[in-house]
């Protein structure tokens, strides 16, 4: 059954895309656009949708002399057709149940299911009793819904994964470019996990697109619910709404591999001078001993993060993490599991949007995260002379600091993107050399000192700084502090890179 549903909703999906592409058939090139994005998507080919593809069996470049860098027709045809849709939905496809949309910085067409009122479910309780008999039926026809979607979500959360590791192959005519391939020893057949601890709704996903799924493959502790509060650091707040208490464990079922593990934490205001502490176990070995999240985070209602790389199942096949209390109750809000590489980090690449992006590279930049303060602009302004003119066309400013997780054993590369933006004739706002300056430390050690961008490279266009052998705090952070001297401190990316070989 849930077989022929999924088929169902499949053939859904096509019929809406048939409408759409008619809907702009007075866009001729929108609309072979669409249709040529539609088919790749359906064929399950999407790693063919990139731009050199887009470009040369679409828009009529020539496949020999044809070379992104220097051509954006694909970006810009793309962006058109991104607007468009948005158009078409807000006006006559607004009651269309299915609705076609263009994810910022892709080529992979996604498909969004609207539910009415009638058939949304009820919202999920921390702790939910057992349906009553009468309700049986009507549950278990919301389960058979419940599993299609999840595994749509899940195969669409695959192919995102997938496209953020495929590498771009050099074509013919195309200048050579720092590709980003699938690194030796990643298993791109292996699937992440994500759980939100002690939640039993349905799936959510993240800025990122990333889906996370209700709890699962736990013993003992209980749910519970986080007050509604403001939570520092935290992208993606609902990951922290609920958690599992008490002392509880989890076996997850793995295919052999190294992954990398993500243990996600939230502080809360304390109501006594007693320190809660507890310990996490992984596979029988100590991995958080006397583990206080408060003191890890730095402060009361701040989101905490792990990271461990060269996580493994045993031989039975399962993953197993436990949770045990010292002087006070274990809590977890999420967990994430995802294919690794050994001994190394996988790559962390922020931008300061609210979307995900794609670059010319093929590599995945996730949104704005583990951030404090500080604000983002809301104006983008695209950059001069840049392959990708949107990557970097927004920005975090004020004073304001960055706390990124990362495996303690190891030592990392930063790279920071900054752009003016505001100052400059280019821009919107008067002003040039010495109007903006700041500093940045790192878990206190200055990298940039009397920094200013407009006197690098005026305004609207990138300057990146590159930093070597930088070592973790004792707690598995990079804390990154952008201090104003003249004006708001900015950036507008940043690269974490593993340096270990």
């Amino acid at each position: 059954m849930p077989q022929d549903r999924s088929a169902q909703l499949a053939e859904a999906e096509r019929a809406e895309l048939e409408r759409l592409v008619e809907a702009l058939a007075r866009w001729p090139r929108l609309s072979a656009l669409l249709r040529y994005m539609g088919e790749k998507y359906f064929s399950g080919d999407v790693e063919q949708l990139n731009e050199y593809n887009i470009a040369t069996e679409v828009l009529g470049r020539s496949k020999t002399v044809f070379n992104a860098a220097e051509d954006a027709i694909a970006r810009v045809e793309t962006h058109r057709l991104r607007k468009r849709l948005v158009v078409f939905y807000e006006t006559e496809g607004r009651d269309h149940p299915i609705q076609v949309t263009l994810p910022a910085g892709s080529y992979v067409p996604a498909f969004i299911h609207k539910l009415s009122a009638s058939a949304a479910p009820s919202p999920e309780e921390p702790s939910p009793k057992p349906a009553p008999a009468g309700r049986a039926f009507l549950w278990r026809w919301r389960y058979g819904a419940l599993v299609t979607s999840l595994i749509l979500a899940a195969s669409g959360a695959y192919l995102y994964l997938r496209s953020g590791a495929t590498s771009e192959r050099a074509k013919p005519g195309s200048r050579s470019v720092a590709a980003e391939s699938v690194p030796p020893g990643l298993d791109a057949s292996a699937s992440p996990v994500r759980l939100l601890a002690g939640y039993s709704g349905p799936p959510r996903t993240d800025s990122a697109g990333a889906v996370w799924y209700p709890d699962r493959y736990f013993s003992r502790g209980g749910a519970w619910r986080r007050t509604p509060d403001f939570l520092a650091r935290a992208g993606d707040s609902f990951l922290f709404d609920h958690s599992r208490t008490g002392d509880f464990s989890y076996d997850i079922p793995l295919k052999p591999g190294s992954y990398e593990l993500h243990l996600h934490f939230s502080t809360a205001v304390r109501v006594s001078e007693a320190v809660p502490t507890f310990n996490v176990w992984l596979n029988g070995d100590p991995v958080l001993q006397a583990f206080d999240i408060n003191t890890d985070a730095l402060g009361e209602n701040v989101a905490d993060e792990r990271v461990f790389r060269d996580v493994s199942p045993g031989k039975d096949g399962f993953l197993r993490l436990g949770f045990s209390s010292v002087t006070g109750p274990p809590t977890l809000n999420a967990l994430e599991i995802l294919p690794g590489l050994p001994h190394k980090q996988l790559p962390i690449r922020l931008i300061t949007q609210t979307t995900p992006f794609t670059d010319h590279q093929g590599r995945v930049w996730h949104p704005d995260d583990y951030f404090m303060n500080g604000r983002l602009s809301n104006q983008p302004r695209p950059l001069l002379d840049s392959p990708d003119p949107d990557l970097f066309s927004a920005e975090r400013y004020g004073h304001f600091t960055y706390a990124i997780p990362v495996d303690r054993r190891d030592t990392y590369t930063l790279v920071l993107h900054f752009v003016e933006i505001y100052f400059g004739s280019g821009a919107s706002g008067y002003g040039g050399v010495g109007t903006r300056v700041f500093k940045v430390m790192c878990n206190g050690e200055t990298l940039l000192n009397n920094f200013d961008i407009f006197k690098e490279a005026g305004s609207l266009h990138e300057v990146a700084k590159t930093f070597h052998h930088l070592k973790p705090s004792a707690q598995g952070k990079l804390n990154l502090t952008f201090e104003p001297i003249s004006n708001n401190a900015t950036v507008s990316g940043i690269e974490v890179l593993d340096e270990s070989q």
